[in-house]
């Protein structure tokens, strides 16, 4: 769990994880240029569409819940904080 939190890309993951994950952060730091070909890769790796949308919608759901967080000036509770 270690290496995923540090860096997914190099962390004992299986591809088709690996994919999914280089579309969610596309998705929210880039979402303009999301293409055909990133839903294509999803396919190649075994996702079928609406697993596809799943990961899609929970990716959008996020971050809408994420920028009204920030949005609105809201704290995370203690508990959350970094050890």
């Amino acid at each position: 769990m270690k290496a995923l939190i540090a860096d997914y890309q190099t962390a004992p993951i299986s591809e088709a994880d690996r994919t999914m994950l280089d579309y969610a952060v596309k998705l929210t730091q880039r979402p303009w240029e999301i293409k055909k070909e990133d839903i294509d890769a999803l396919r190649l790796v075994g996702f079928d569409d609406t697993a596809i949308l799943d990961i899609c919608q929970i990716v959008g759901y996020y971050n809408f819940v994420n920028r009204l967080a920030d949005g609105l000036g809201v704290e995370l509770e203690d508990y959350w904080s970094k050890e």
